[in-house]
C-alpha cells in the first residue's frame, strides 16, 4: 500500500515474511524515503523474492501508484550478499556483486565494501536502498552503483577512488517535462539547466536556442528527480548520454568522501547529446574529505545541462569539490550545457556555477521564496542565469553574488517590456554581466562591481518604465565597470559613488544620479547622456527660443522624469569630484554643495546641441554653410561668390539657457550641431563653491571637411556649429592655472563655411557680501572665453559671445563683483565698469592718496589718506599750516601775528619805561655802609652793590667784561666781591 506524507510520497512496504522454520508470519516497516527504520525485528534465516510473485516488477519511490506487489529484496549478508559477517555487527564485502533489481540493505551493525568489489544493479531506475544502524566504508577502488542510491547510516567513508554512482543511470523524469529534446540535433538533455543546442534555429538569437528544458525548480531544496536523456542526431536510434540518477545520503555523524558521489549525465558522443545531471541529497553533520560530489551534465554533441545538489550540513571542509555544471559540447565548443544548482539547506543559499565552461544556454531561476527568504545566491564560473517570467522579483536577505564570468539575465530579449524587482544587502559583481530587458528595480546597501557590466535594455520603448539602482551605503565600479541604459535610469543612495579608474562609465539615454553624500569621477572614467546624438531623438527641443523653467526652478524631488528637458542631472549630492568626464547634451547639477573639477576633469555638452535651431547657419544652393548663431552672430559662408548668411544672435545674455544651434541640412554631409547646455545650481539652490582646475565646455562643433549633397555636387563646407549655455548658480568660484571655462564657436569648414558664434556664459551670484562683509567671490587664473569659431577660406569669423555675471550692488562692478578701482565710486546696481565713477578730485587735498575700501566705494566722498605721517588729517598739513588753516588761512594769520607782535612790543616799551622811572624817582639811597649782603642765599651780585654807587647809568651802560668770582657751588655760588679786582679799577 502507499502513503502521502507531507511533502513528498512515503512508501510503506509492510513485508509478510513466511518463516522457513517456524512458518510465521514477521512484520518490517520501512519508511524509504527517509530509510527509518521503524519497527526492528531481526529475523534468523531467512531469504527469498518479495514481489507476489510478478517477477521484475518495480517503483519508483515517490510514485503514490505502488501497491503491495511491489516488494524489493530483502538480502542478507552471507547469502544474497556474498559477504562476511552479519549485517547486525559487521558485513564485509569481498566479492562483486550485480543485482537485476531492486535492493534493500538493513541491519544494525556495519557494512564494508572491501577494496576493488563492485555491487550494482547497472539498469535505468534500478534501486539500492541501504539502512544500518552503524558505519558504511567503501576502501579504495570500491563501489556501489544503481539508478537510485540511498544511504542511511551512522557514519559514511568513500576511501580514495571509490564511488557511489548513478551516472547515466536516471529512471524516467517526471512527467509534463521535457528535458530530453526532440528531433534530430542531438541537443542535450535539461533538468538543474537546460541541454545545449549546437543547431542555430532560423530567426532566433543563440540564447533562445536550447535542448533540453530546466524542470523541478520547486524541489532544489530537496532535489529528487531523474536527470534526461540527451538528443540523438539519427532516427535511427537513440545515441544521446542517459540522464543521471539520484542519490540520498543520511548520516548521523560523519561523511568523508575522499572518492566521488556522482549523478551525472551520460556522455552522447559524436552522435548524441549529453544526458543531464541528476539529484543528490546529503543531510550530514560534517561534510569532509578531497573527493568529488557532481551532477554535471554528460558531454555530446551538444552537452547536458548540469543537475540538482542539496546539502544540509553544519561543518563542511572546503577541500571537498562539487559539481552541477553542464557538458562540453564537440558540435558548439563554446556553448557547454547549462549549470544545475546546489542548495545549501543551512546557509539557505543557492549556488550555480559553470565551473568555467563557456555558454550560451540558461539556467532558469523562477519563484523566489519569501518565508524565509534565502540568505545569498551565488552565479558564477561562467554560469548563465535567466530570470524569464514577467514582473518578478529576486530576493535574499544577504548577498547576491556573480563572481568569475558568471551572468544573470532578466527577460526575454524579444520581449524588452517587463519590469523586475532584484531586493538584497549586497550585490557583489566581479568579472561577471547582468542583462535586463525591460526595467529594473534594484534595491541594495552595497554594489560593488570589478571588471562587470550591467546592461539595461529597455527596448528603445518610451512607454517602458525608469529602471532605478538604489544603494544606501556605496556604489563603486573599479577595473572597466559599467552600468549601461538604452532607456531612463536613475542611480540613487546615502553614502558614495566612486567611478574609480579608466573604463569605468555609468551610461544611459536620461541619467539621473541623486541623494549621494559624494560622487568622485576617477580619472578615465565617464558619466554620460544621452548615449549618441540626442538631436537624432526626442531629448531636446531645438526650435524653442525661451529657457525651460525646470532648468531655473527644477522640481525638488530628483525623480526621473521623461517631460523635463534634463539628459543628465546630477540632485541632492553634497560633494561632486570630477578627475574623469561627464558629458551630456544638458547637464544639471541641483542642489549641490561643492562641485571640484580637477586638473584633467571635464564637464562638457559641447557638439551636443542642435544641428539645426534657432540660430542655424543658412546654406545657399552650392555655396558653403554659414555658422551657428548664439551669443554671437555666426559667421557668413562664401563660396565662388555665393555668400551664406551666419545665424542670429537670440537668447538673454544674463539668464542663458538655450541650445546652441548648428549649420547645414539634412541633404549635406558634415553637418555640425551647436553646443548643449550645463547648468548648475538654481535660483533657490546655489552652489557653495565651484573649483575648476581642468576644463568646463560647452563649445560648437567645427567641420573640417567639405561637404557634398545627395547628387555628389561639391559645396563648400558646413559653418561652425555656435557655443551653447553655461549658467552657474553660485556662492565663490575658483579658476586654477590653466583652467577653462568655454562656450566657444565651432570653426567653419574647408572650401568657405562660416565660424560658429561664440555662446553664452553667465555668473549669478547668491548673497553678494557688501561693506565689511565683503569677500572676494571670485579667485580667477584661468580662461574663460566664448570666441566666436573662424571661417575657413573666405568665409568668415563668428562674433564673440557673451560673459556676463549678476548685476551687482553699490561699490562692486563687473562678471565676478570686484571693488571699484580706487578712485572710484558706484552709488547705484550694476556690473558695467563705467558705472565706477572718478571721485570729484576738490574731495582730496593735494596731499592725500585714495585708499581701497572693503566692499568698494558707495558715495562720492571717497577715502583717502595722507601721503605721510608728518601730515595731518583731514587736510594733510603740517602743524604750521594746521595752525594758519585754524586761524583762517595764512594771510590773516599773518596779520593777526603782526598785530599780536606790535601789541606785544607796545606791552613791552611801556613796561621798560615804568622801570626806568621807578628807579629816577624813588627815594634817597640809604648810605653804601648800610647796605647788607645776605651771604647765605646763591646769586649773583649787581654792579650797584658791588660799586656800592649811586650812580645808576654808570651800570646801565657798562658794556666791559665782567669777571664773576667762586666754584659755582651752592653753597659758593659765583660772585663780584665786594671790591673789584685791582685788574679792573680803571674801568670801574
Amino acid at each position: 500500500m502507499a502513503i502521502l506524507h507531507g511533502e513528498y510520497f512515503l512508501e510503506l512496504i509492510i513485508i509478510f515474511i513466511l518463516g522457513l522454520t517456524s512458518g510465521s508470519p514477521l512484520i518490517k516497516v520501512f519508511n524509504l524515503e527517509d530509510m527509518e527504520l521503524k519497527e526492528s525485528v531481526i529475523l534468523n534465516g531467512f531469504s527469498g523474492i518479495l514481489d507476489d510473485g510478478q517477477t521484475g516488477s518495480k517503483c519508483d519511490i515517490g510514485n503514490s501508484s505502488c501497491g503491495f506487489h511491489d516488494m524489493k529484496k530483502l538480502v542478507l549478508c552471507e547469502e544474497e550478499l556474498k559477504g562476511i559477517g552479519s549485517l547486525n555487527t559487521t558485513c564485509q564485502l569481498n566479492t562483486s556483486l550485480q543485482f537485476d533489481n531492486d535492493v534493500l540493505i538493513t541491519g544494525e551493525g556495519n557494512l564494508e565494501i572491501l577494496s576493488h568489489v563492485s555491487v550494482g544493479c547497472p539498469f535505468a531506475g534500478c534501486l539500492i536502498s541501504i539502512n544500518i544502524s552503524g558505519d558504511l566504508l567503501l576502501a579504495e577502488y570500491a563501489s556501489l552503483l544503481a539508478g537510485t542510491l540511498i544511504v542511511r547510516a551512522g557514519n559514511l567513508f568513500l576511501q580514495n577512488n571509490s564511488f557511489l554512482k548513478t551516472t547515466a543511470l536516471g529512471g524516467a523524469p517526471p512527467p509534463q517535462t521535457s528535458g530530453t529534446p526532440l528531433g534530430v540535433d542531438g541537443a542535450g538533455g535539461g533538468h538543474g539547466g537546460r541541454g545545449a543546442c549546437c543547431i542555430k534555429s532560423d530567426g532566433k538569437d543563440p540564447e533562445d536556442t536550447w535542448g533540453g528544458d530546466a524542470y523541478a525548480w520547486s524541489t532544489l531544496t530537496k532535489p529528487w528527480s531523474h536527470g534526461s536523456r540527451g538528443g540523438t542526431t539519427s532516427r535511427e536510434g537513440e545515441f544521446g548520454g542517459g540522464g543521471g540518477g539520484r542519490v540520498k545520503i543520511i548520516a548521523r555523524s560523519i561523511l568523508n568522501v575522499n572518492g566521488s558521489i556522482s549523478a551525472d549525465g551520460g556522455d552522447g558522443g559524436l552522435k548524441g547529446g549529453g544526458g543531464s545531471g541528476g539529484s543528490i541529497i546529503i543531510r550530514v553533520p560534517k561534510l569532509k574529505g578531497t573527493g568529488t560530489v557532481s551532477a554535471r551534465g554528460g558531454k555530446g554533441w551538444a552537452g547536458g545541462g548540469g543537475g540538482r545538489i542539496a546539502i544540509s550540513s553544519y561543518s563542511r571542509e572546503e577541500s571537498l569539490n562539487i559539481f552541477v555544471h553542464g557538458g562540453e559540447s564537440h558540435g558548439c565548443t563554446s556553448n557547454a550545457g547549462a549549470a544545475g544548482t546546489i542548495f545549501d539547506s543551512v546557509l539557505q543559499s543557492l549556488i550555480v556555477s559553470n565551473n568555467n565552461l563557456s555558454t550560451l544556454t540558461d539556467t532558469i531561476l523562477l519563484d523566489f521564496p519569501t518565508h524565509p527568504l534565502w540568505t545569498n545566491v551565488f552565479v558564477k564560473s561562467c554560469a548563465k542565469a535567466v530570470v524569464p517570467l514577467f514582473w518578478s522579483r529576486v530576493q535574499v536577505r544577504g548577498q547576491f553574488s556573480l563572481l568569475y564570468g558568471g551572468t544573470l539575465s532578466f527577460g526575454l530579449s524579444h520581449y524588452p517590456f517587463s519590469e523586475f524587482e532584484l531586493m538584497a544587502e549586497e550585490l557583489l559583481m566581479s568579472d561577471s554581466m547582468i542583462k535586463v530587458y525591460g526595467a529594473l528595480r534594484m534595491s541594495v546597501k552595497m554594489l560593488l562591481m570589478w571588471n562587470s557590466e550591467m546592461q539595461i535594455d529597455g527596448g528603445g520603448d518610451a512607454m517602458v518604465g525608469t529602471s532605478l539602482l538604489e544603494a544606501s551605503n556605496l556604489v563603486v565600479l573599479r577595473e572597466k565597470s559599467s552600468i549601461y541604459s538604452n532607456a531612463n535610469l536613475g542611480v540613487h543612495g546615502q553614502g558614495l559613488l566612486k567611478l574609480s579608474g579608466s573604463g569605468d562609465t555609468i551610461k544611459a539615454q536620461r541619467l539621473i544620479l541623486s541623494l549621494f553624500y559624494n560622487i568622485n569621477v576617477g580619472p578615465g572614467s565617464v558619466l554620460q547622456a544621452p548615449l549618441e546624438d540626442a538631436a537624432k531623438g526626442d531629448l531636446l527641443n531645438c526650435e524653442s527660443p525661451s529657457c525651460p523653467e525646470e532648468l531655473i526652478h527644477p522640481p525638488e524631488d530628483c525623480s526621473v522624469n521623461t517631460s523635463l528637458s534634463f539628459t543628465l542631472q546630477i540632485c541632492r549630492v553634497e560633494d561632486i569630484t570630477v578627475d574623469g568626464l561627464i558629458q551630456g547634451s544638458v547637464i544639471h547639477v541641483h542642489r549641490a554643495r561643492t562641485v571640484a573639477v580637477n586638473a584633467g576633469g571635464l564637464i562638457t555638452a559641447s557638439r551636443l546641441g542642435c544641428k539645426g535651431g534657432v540660430g542655424k547657419g543658412h546654406v545657399e544652393n552650392a555655396g558653403a554653410g554659414g555658422g551657428g548663431g548664439h551669443g554671437g552672430q555666426g559667421g557668413d559662408g562664401y563660396l565662388n561668390g555665393v555668400s551664406s548668411r551666419g545665424g542670429e544672435v537670440y537668447g538673454i545674455a544674463d539668464l542663458p539657457c538655450e541650445l546652441g544651434s548648428g549649420s547645414g541640412n539634412s541633404t549635406s554631409e558634415g553637418t555640425t550641431a551647436g553646443g548643449g547646455i550645463i547648468v548648475m545650481g538654481s535660483m533657490e539652490h546655489s552652489l557653495s563653491s565651484l573649483n575648476i582646475f581642468g576644463y568646463v565646455r560647452v563649445d560648437g562643433e567645427s567641420n573640417h571637411q567639405a561637404a557634398g549633397n545627395q547628387s555628389a555636387t561639391n559645396m563648400g563646407g558646413s559653418g561652425g556649429g555656435s557655443g551653447g549655455s553655461l549658467l552657474l548658480f553660485l556662492h565663490s568660484l575658483t579658476l586654477g592655472n590653466n583652467s577653462l571655462v568655454s562656450s566657444a564657436g565651432g570653426h567653419g569648414g574647408h572650401v568657405g563655411g562660416g565660424g560658429g558664434g561664440g555662446g553664452r556664459i553667465h555668473f549669478d551670484w547668491s548673497n553678494i557680501p557688501t561693506g565689511d562683509e565683503y569677500a572676494p567671490l571670485a579667485n580667477v587664473k584661468g580662461t574663460i572665453y566664448t570666441r566666436g569659431g573662424m571661417g575657413s577660406d573666405g568665409g568668415h569669423d563668428g562674433k564673440d559671445g557673451t560673459v556676463t555675471g549678476k548685476e551687482c550692488p553699490e561699490g562692486l562692478y563687473g562678471i565676478f563683483c570686484e571693488e571699484c578701482p580706487i578712485g572710484t565710486y558706484k552709488d547705484t546696481n550694476g556690473s558695467d565698469i563705467s558705472l565706477c565713477q572718478p571721485c570729484p578730485p576738490e574731495e582730496i587735498p593735494h596731499r592725500g592718496t585714495y585708499i581701497s575700501v572693503r566692499g568698494g566705494v558707495t558715495q562720492p566722498s571717497c577715502p583717502y589718506v595722507c601721503l605721510s605721517e608728518k601730515y595731518h588729517m583731514p587736510y594733510c598739513y603740517t602743524p604750521l599750516e594746521e595752525l594758519m588753516h585754524t586761524f583762517g588761512g595764512p594771510w590773516l594769520f599773518g596779520l593777526l601775528l603782526s598785530g599780536l607782535l606790535v601789541l606785544l612790543a607796545l606791552v613791552l616799551s611801556v613796561a621798560r619805561m615804568k622801570i626806568i622811572g621807578t628807579d629816577e624817582f624813588s627815594g634817597p639811597v640809604p648810605p653804601p655802609h648800610e647796605s647788607q649782603i645776605d651771604h647765605s642765599f646763591p646769586f649773583l651780585e649787581s654792579l650797584n652793590e658791588v660799586m656800592e654807587s649811586t650812580r645808576t647809568e654808570e651800570s646801565e651802560t657798562h658794556v666791559h667784561r665782567m669777571y664773576f668770582m667762586g666754584p659755582n657751588t651752592f653753597g659758593e655760588p659765583w660772585h663780584l666781591p665786594h671790591s673789584p679786582p685791582h685788574r679792573i679799577d680803571s674801568i670801574v
